[in-house]
């Protein structure tokens, strides 16, 4: 007989009660994981505190163990960049050390040059160290190896021909010598030298007119784009991109290379560019992207 209660409970009745019991320990639990501990609050799902990604074995970290970004991040690792600042700051201190000639394959030139100015005296060697300094943090940010043909530590040069053989040596994923222009006012715009077909002598661009091109082309892209400079006016009939067969950093180089000409630090609107440093930064990131884009490809 039944005095209006069973044990155990009805099916229903059963049902009702696992599913209070559900809630409240989701209640505890939920109450558990907002609490936390004194001093911090609730972290959305998938962080910790800090707001960077969780701890997981997918998600690598840095030396300094925050973790690493995974989109795009470090695109270069595993990949060596020449970097060749035109010219040197004290070749004028060395007229006669400069002035010597070297081999470059099919003709003789000078070790190197003094390079140009803009007007008012900001010489074409300290802009390209000072950009290339910039585009060595960058491309390292993206994990590439950077080695620089001279860092500001040499008493001139080095030669045209030393600048190609740092390249080869390393074996460059990719090189790039930077530098500015010394024509007439008016003459506005950037240009990439790209390698000619040249064997003669020790110099064989054979193998790298093809990649190098493909060098240029990303680098004149990206620098366009990051600087909002216009391709040059005077050379490369509107293309950016012009090629030469008497450069010895060319000639001699066995691994993909070009130069940039960042502008004509004779014109004044050119030269105002140049010497803002602000327009330095954008060129050393347009210069980082198309190498990226060229060794990411």
């Amino acid at each position: 007989m039944s005095n209006g209660s069973t044990f155990p409970p009805p099916r229903r009745s059963r049902g009702i009660l696992l599913l209070l019991v559900a809630v409240v320990m989701a209640v505890g639990v939920g109450g558990w994981l907002v609490w936390r501990s004194p001093g911090g609050g609730p972290s959305p799902a998938g962080t910790t505190a800090s707001g960077s990604p969780s701890d997981r074995d997918d998600a690598p970290t840095h030396g300094t163990g925050s973790p690493a970004p995974t989109d795009g991040a470090h695109r270069l690792q595993g990949r060596t960049v020449l970097l060749d600042p035109g010219h040197n700051p004290h070749n004028r201190d060395h007229t006669a050390q400069i002035a010597r000639l070297v081999n470059i394959g099919n003709e003789r030139k000078e070790c190197d040059t003094t390079g140009t100015a803009t007007n008012g005296g900001y010489a074409e060697a300290e802009f390209t160290l000072d950009v290339v300094r910039r585009a060595r943090a960058l491309l390292q940010a993206e994990g590439a190896k950077v080695v620089l043909t001279q860092d500001g530590d040499r008493p001139y040069g080095p030669c045209v021909d030393e600048r190609a053989a740092a390249g080869n040596t390393v074996h460059a994923d990719a090189a790039l010598s930077v530098h500015a222009d010394g024509s007439d006012p008016g003459n506005r715009g950037f240009h990439v030298i790209l390698p000619a077909p040249v064997g003669a002598g020790a110099a064989d661009t054979s193998a790298i007119v093809g990649p190098s091109r493909q060098l240029g082309e990303r680098l004149a892209d990206r620098f366009a784009a990051a600087t909002g400079s216009a391709r040059s006016n005077y050379i490369g009939h509107g293309t950016g991109l012009d090629v030469r067969s008497d450069l010895g950093g060319l000639n001699l180089s066995t691994v993909p290379k070009v130069f940039i000409e960042c502008g004509n630090m004779r014109d004044p609107k050119d030269a105002a560019q140049l010497t803002n440093a602000q327009w330095r930064e954008k060129a050393a990131r347009g210069i980082t992207e198309g190498i990226t884009d060229f060794l990411a490809r």
